[in-house]
């Protein structure tokens, strides 16, 4: 198990921090998320599945900057 925090910028409204931790949620081996309105995001994952930058790709991919806090 591991945990990595990443920013994510426009993540300062309610309805974007539900958007994101549903977004993370979704991928396999994501255990938990916490998105904060500061932009930023804890996530608890299974690094035995997936690594820190398959968390990021999603991300940018639905058009949100993120990237390793």
């Amino acid at each position: 198990m591991a945990r990595v925090m990443l920013g994510v910028k426009g993540m300062n409204t309610k309805e974007r921090t539900s958007k994101v931790e549903k977004l993370l949620l979704a991928i396999e081996g994501v255990k938990s998320v916490k998105a904060q309105l500061d932009q930023q995001v804890t996530i608890d994952y299974d690094d035995d599945v997936i690594t820190a930058i398959d968390l990021i790709r999603p991300l940018r991919t639905a058009g949100l900057t993120a990237g390793m806090v």
